[in-house]
């Protein structure tokens, strides 16, 4: 029996549908001030609205299946998807911000598979049916439709027909070797949209969007083309059969040059060597000191250089990190917008440039033209010129003392937090490390000073322990657990400053990036009451100072400190000082931005 409306009417089948996927979608998207329309019925514009397509026949499946696939879809992105952060992270390009909404619609579209039965099903079959009735002739829709199809596959587990798998074959072999192995990182952040986001304009940028697609489209046009020469190739071939002989005779006085070139090139190389290594051995002479002679250490046998996850579980390493989390929650807006303002800021200064005209490299579409009026004309390539910027390695050097407890602490880790995501996200490599020392007042050191007789002025007395949170090549994802192992007290001791940067400074010097910026976050003067009661009391600030000069003075590594809560501008030429969380904005923005401003003026100079 049909139920009866207000006005003692029944309702037809058709507008129970409707009635039904209404009450659907108010109860997916959470949302009960929800209005849904069919077709071209009018909206109320106080209202959140969704526009489905209108429903004429009871018995057409077809447009039901659709229907519900387009509500439940709708609905997820009410529920999971926000306007502001999505904007946040646009990225440039037509094509690519095409694939950017795409991606997210996958992203909520995931989320509701996972949350309601039945969304899965609906949302599967209708995009099927969507992807099987495509002809795919448009290069441009072919690359989106491509990249779409190969995130589904992943994160929903669909499977293509056979005749679908051929068409974008060659498609998915650049993804697998491009993109695959950020598919688990991509499936981790589901939930948090701002992070999503950023791997998939990290994966676009992969991808270089625009220019695979013009490469596509001329790729496709040279097959046309080919097809309607292929009857010429026939008439010129006893041309080219005749002029062969010439060919291999210069081949051949070719491959000889390039056999005298190659040994020329060798010798010139092993001499080159020989002088590097003894540059090399002469430089680490001067290491050793680093313009201070005076200062010296007792022993060093009992120091050590660890990764973080060897100093603690996987459990204890979990908790400290949600403990980080919690408090970076309470600035997610905060930092959302300055990682988005200094990702922009650093990445306007990456304006790339080609050269052209070259025999090998991309294809260069925009002198294609050269050869549809003469076949004979030979292509065009072109390479992406070399850029500074990203050939770079920032590595962040903490403090990790006892009087960086509690606010400081916090501090310097989201800091470095903030900015091995930001930076990585400008490709540029980010290490992290810490320094403190493995016990209070001497340890091992001073048990064998003191076992020997107790020399006077001994110089260092304590254990050193150098602590590696991120390595350079370890993407943010993988060491994010390390960085809040800083918030464990027992971790925090005495700061023996100098050394420490020496460390660092000689760990750059092994990278092979050409630009390398060293920033260090302390609270002030270094301290270790084991080696200053028995030493001069400025033996340990006089070194670092010594230290800090020679670097700024003898070397390319580019210093920055940041002072949490003091000034440290006594030892640093560049330094600034920070006094709560907010500060990091303008600190990192303009003081790391300008870093790169400088390189670049310096470029131009010379």
């Amino acid at each position: 029996m049909q139920p009866l409306t207000k006005m003692g009417k029944k309702e037809s089948p058709l507008e129970d549908f409707k009635t039904a996927l209404a009450s659907t979608v108010k109860s997916i998207s959470n949302v009960e001030n929800i209005q849904v329309v069919f077709g071209n019925q009018s909206l109320d514009s106080d209202k959140i609205s969704i526009r489905l397509p209108d429903v004429e026949k009871i018995n057409n499946k077809v447009n039901f299946s659709k229907s519900r696939a387009i509500a439940d879809s709708e609905a997820l992105k009410i529920r999971y998807s926000d306007n502001k952060v999505l904007n946040s992270n646009l990225p440039k390009g037509n094509v690519s911000k095409k694939l950017y909404k795409i991606s997210e619609k996958i992203r909520y579209e995931k989320i509701g598979s996972l949350n309601f039965k039945g969304i899965k099903a609906n949302l599967n079959q209708e995009y099927l049916k969507k992807i099987n009735g495509l002809e795919l002739k448009n290069s441009e829709n072919k690359f989106i439709e491509a990249f779409e199809n190969y995130l589904r596959v992943n994160l929903f587990g669909l499977k293509n027909e056979k005749i679908i798998e051929k068409e974008f074959k060659t498609y998915k072999k650049e993804f697998d070797l491009k993109l695959k192995g950020k598919l688990n990182f991509l499936k981790e952040s589901l939930n948090d949209q701002l992070e999503f986001s950023s791997l998939i304009v990290e994966m676009l940028n992969e991808l270089n969007i625009e220019e695979n697609v013009d490469n596509q489209a001329t790729s496709d046009e040279n097959v046309e083309q080919n097809q309607e020469k292929k009857s010429d190739k026939n008439d010129k071939k006893s041309k080219e059969n005749a002029d062969e002989n010439q060919e291999m005779s210069i081949d051949s006085s070719l491959e000889n040059i390039d056999k005298l070139t190659k040994e020329t090139d060798n010798e010139v190389e092993n001499i080159e060597l020989e002088d590097t290594e003894n540059s090399i051995e002469k430089k680490d002479r001067n290491l050793n000191t680093f313009g201070d002679k005076k200062y010296k250490t007792y022993t060093d046998e009992f120091d050590e250089i660890i990764n973080a996850e060897d100093l603690e579980n996987e459990a204890e390493l979990t908790r400290l990190r949600d403990t980080l989390d919690q408090q970076l929650l309470q600035l997610k807006n905060f930092i959302a917008k300055l990682a988005n303002k200094l990702q922009r800021k650093l990445l306007a200064k990456q304006n790339r440039s080609w050269n052209f005209d070259l025999e090998e490299g991309l294809l260069d579409s925009s002198k294609l033209t050269r050869i549809i009026i003469d076949p004979f004309n030979s292509l065009s390539f072109k390479k992406e010129k070399e850029i500074d910027f990203k050939d770079t390695l920032v590595t962040i050097l903490i403090d990790n003392s006892g009087s960086m407890r509690g606010k400081p602490i916090s501090v310097a880790a989201i800091c470095a937090d903030i900015l091995s995501r930001t930076l990585e996200r400008c490709s540029v490599k980010v290490e992290i490390l810490g320094f403190t020392t493995k016990h209070w007042k001497g340890g091992s050191s001073r048990e064998k000073w003191m076992a020997n007789e107790k020399p006077s002025n001994p110089g260092r007395l304590n254990d050193l322990r150098h602590i590696i949170y991120k390595s350079a090549d370890t993407p943010w994802r993988q060491s994010k657990k390390n960085i809040g192992l800083m918030l464990k007290e027992g971790i925090l001791k005495e700061n023996i400053d100098g050394e420490a940067l020496k460390w660092a400074y000689k760990k750059m010097l092994k990278r092979k990036e050409e630009r390398k910026i060293l920033m260090v976050i302390s609270d002030g003067a270094p301290v270790d009451d084991s080696t200053l009661s028995l030493n001069s009391s400025d033996y340990l600030e006089t070194n670092l100072k010594n230290v800090v000069k020679w670097i700024e003075h003898n070397s390319k590594v580019e210093l920055l400190a940041i002072g949490i809560g003091h000034d440290v501008t006594r030892y640093y030429k560049k330094a600034v000082r920070i006094t709560d969380i907010q500060d990091l904005g303008d600190v990192m923005i303009n003081q790391l931005s300008d870093l790169f401003s400088e390189n670049i003026i310096k470029k131009t100079l010379h």
